[in-house]
């Protein structure tokens, strides 16, 4: 059963200024992708998303931004190309690799065989994953993950500025 994202906050935090920077990014995987939705549905809620589509830009935003929550598509290609998708990686092991590293939610492509479903679900939780989804991707399971990690690392409350 999917609940709607509505963390129970302060006044104060959904009236104010961003308290809360989600990192998305995204590979391109289809269309007109939930995630694309995200920003519409989470500003009101005080949270600013930063989109990246490439590896580089994410690495950009890592470096000028407190990451507060992250989306990782794996699919993300490194640079301006689409030849690898290696930026996904590349932004999980970043990501980690902060002094305070926030929870995040990749988003992974469908695995040939269950041996590479279990691999790569095992290499994500190692990069420090909170929550592993595959394509396609709801947005009500989304959402309910974002309840979760504010309940366990923000004790449902927005991080201090």
């Amino acid at each position: 059963m999917a609940r709607s994202f509505q963390p129970d906050l302060p006044a104060a935090a959904s009236e104010g200024p961003h308290r809360l920077n989600l990192l998305l990014s995204y590979g391109g995987w289809r269309e007109e992708p939930a995630v694309s939705q995200l920003p519409r549905l989470l500003e009101p809620m005080g949270i600013r998303s930063v989109e990246a589509r490439t590896g580089e830009q994410a690495a950009s935003i890592i470096r000028e931004l407190p990451v507060h929550i992250a989306v990782v598509d794996l699919a993300l290609p490194l640079g301006g190309t689409r030849t690898t998708s290696a930026g996904g990686v590349r932004t999980l092991q970043l990501l980690r690799r902060l002094e305070c590293p926030p929870p995040v939610i990749v988003i992974r492509p469908v695995e040939p065989s269950p041996r590479a479903h279990a691999r790569g679900l095992s290499d994500a939780l190692r990069e420090g994953a909170f929550s592993v989804l595959d394509y396609p991707m709801r947005l009500e399971t989304m959402l309910e993950v974002f309840r979760r990690i504010l309940k366990r690392h923000y004790a449902d409350l927005w991080p201090a500025s």
